[in-house]
């Protein structure tokens, strides 16, 4: 049976697709809702051999996610920057040849890709109250900048401005612990997600960002399995360069990473150092051979996230007396 192969390029309002099949190939624009999409898959959702592709785009993406959840069609979703270097070198871009470079990608690479598999109702929720807290954090840490700001200049004309920027922050204040308490609740609603948010963090320096991050990244570690797969997702693990006998340099990590969790992993692995206990005496070591704090810093995110993966295999908590570095 002939392969139907499928590129979705995903915007706000509108799915552009491009359909590749027996030696035919045609554009189609449908409405990004769930009625739409149902409504065009129709004719392939009997279709063993049909292969879909699309790009990450984050919330843009949830219809099309609710309906392919209930097809047989097999579904990839890749990394946008992934997909743009693939490309080539390539002059102009709109959503229909978009949506055909999709296309032409997938035909070329599925065999080598990993299957989509769809997020658990909860893990959905999470990620969707996540991004909400993470924005409105943002915007409360700019919102106070701008208090202390004001205050130094101790100006007149600012008084309406700091005291207006007081109530915002003490009304995104209680918005963003309102947030936390729905991510605990709907946490504790599920014994595993409760136990993996529990274990992770019973590691010192690691707390409930972390922990609420990891369970999302790793669709509640049913995704991403390894521990050696995650430090190269999070941009802990340095890669070699080098080309011949002329080109060579030392070992590095990719900037092909996921930076919010580089980011929060790096705060957890400046929380351990600042404790008494075995990662903070490894940090010392360290310093004292000379070596760079960075590069001990990123051993630590690497430890940290090894340490995670060893509790949720062995369904344990940390045990301070079998952790030695």
């Amino acid at each position: 049976m002939e392969k139907v192969f499928i590129g979705v390029d995903v915007s706000k309002f509108t799915l552009d697709l491009f359909v590749k099949f027996n030696k035919t190939e045609k554009h189609y624009q449908v409405k990004n809702n769930v009625k739409e999409i149902k409504k065009f898959l129709k004719s392939f959702q009997d279709e063993g051999s049909t292969v879909i592709a699309m790009e990450n785009t984050g919330r843009y993406n949830f219809a099309l996610y609710e309906v392919l959840e209930s097809t047989k069609v097999s579904v990839y979703v890749m990394n946008a920057l992934h997909l743009k270097r693939s490309f080539g070198l390539v002059r102009g871009k709109n959503d229909s040849i978009d949506s055909q470079r999709i296309c032409t990608f997938i035909e070329r690479n599925f065999m080598d890709l990993e299957l989509w598999n769809a997020s658990s109702i909860e893990i959905q929720k999470l990620s969707l109250l996540n991004a909400e807290r993470r924005h409105q954090v943002k915007i409360c840490a700019g919102l106070r900048n701008q208090h202390k700001d004001a205050e130094k200049l101790k100006n007149i004309a600012y008084k309406d401005v700091t005291k207006l920027n007081k109530q915002l922050i003490v009304t995104l204040d209680k918005q963003i612990k309102g947030i936390e308490n729905k991510i605990l609740e709907l946490i504790n609603s599920n014994e595993q997600l409760k136990s993996q948010y529990e274990r992770i963090q019973s590691i010192p320096g690691v707390g409930k960002v972390l922990a609420t991050l990891m369970i999302i990244k790793t669709k509640g570690f049913s995704d991403i399995q390894s521990a050696r797969k995650m430090a190269f997702y999070a941009g802990v693990a340095p890669f070699e360069y080098s080309s011949g006998s002329s080109i060579y340099r030392k070992p590095r990590v990719s900037t092909i990473v996921d930076k919010v969790l580089k980011k929060v992993l790096h705060l957890a692995a400046l929380s351990s150092i600042r404790l008494k206990y075995v990662l903070a005496i490894y940090f010392q070591r360290k310093v004292a051979e000379v070596k760079n704090k960075m590069s001990i810093l990123n051993a630590i995110r690497n430890k940290i996230i090894h340490r995670i993966y060893a509790l949720i295999k062995n369904e344990s908590v940390y045990n301070f007396n079998l952790h030695v570095s």
